[in-house]
């Protein structure tokens, strides 16, 4: 499958999944105006609608496909953020010759803790979960995003850019959110976009500030670049 067919399909899927993700919102709120009062409340839209009009049989395969949506992510996000904090930070960089088992039990206990901590905020009833996850992309966004892009489309980008990106867009998206963001007016922007710009001129300087890559990492460069234009 080509790459131009496949950014055709997920695009066409994007626009289905989000119109009726907003359809079901609009829907919600003209026929129950009164019980979505909160922004609580209004995630619940999918599952007040499906047990109110849907026969009992199919509300129940519905909220079934609820939790499966939610397990199948959640599952997957954990072992993302176990291994990747065991083998890519305690080994990477505390314990470069830690031994397998010591990587896995690593891996065990912080899963434990992401575990923890996301059951504390659930918790919480007043907490938003889109809230909590636009938060999350937003740090995803500015920390990889701007990273991603330089790295395919400017040969000059260095390591110590692609870490100073990283940090300043990581730390720019709490900056901004709790303490920026507050301030109400015009300064009530979604974290997403300073940090994101924010990360890019920190990758621009400090790429310029620091020694330019290798020939051998420019040549491979070129390569890539003229394999894409094949």
């Amino acid at each position: 499958m080509g790459t131009a067919r496949s950014r055709r399909i997920a695009t066409v899927w994007v626009l289905i999944s989000l119109t009726i993700a907003v359809f079901i919102g609009v829907m919600g709120r003209a026929l129950y105006p009164t019980a979505l009062t909160t922004s609580a409340d209004a995630e619940n839209v999918f599952i007040l609608l499906s047990t109110n009009l849907l026969p009992p049989l199919i509300a129940g395969f519905v909220m079934a496909g609820i939790l499966a949506a939610t397990i199948s992510s959640s599952d997957s996000y954990l072992l993302i953020a176990a291994s990747a904090f065991a083998k890519n930070i305690y080994q990477g960089l505390f314990r470069k010759k830690a031994s397998d088992r010591e990587v896995l039990n690593i891996s065990r206990l912080t899963l434990l803790l992401i575990a923890i901590v996301a059951i504390i905020i659930a918790l919480d009833e007043n907490s938003v979960i889109f809230t909590i996850v636009s938060f999350a992309w937003a740090g995803f966004g500015a920390t990889f995003g701007p990273l991603m892009l330089f790295s395919l489309f400017w040969k000059r980008t260095t390591r110590a850019g692609a870490i100073a990106g990283m940090l300043g867009g990581a730390g720019m998206v709490f900056v901004w959110n709790l303490l920026v963001r507050p301030l109400g007016g015009i300064w009530d922007i979604y974290e997403l976009l300073p940090a994101f710009i924010f990360s890019c001129l920190c990758i621009v300087v400090v790429s310029l500030l620091s020694p330019k890559p290798s020939q051998e990492i420019e040549r491979e460069f070129e390569e890539v670049k003229a394999m894409g234009k094949k």
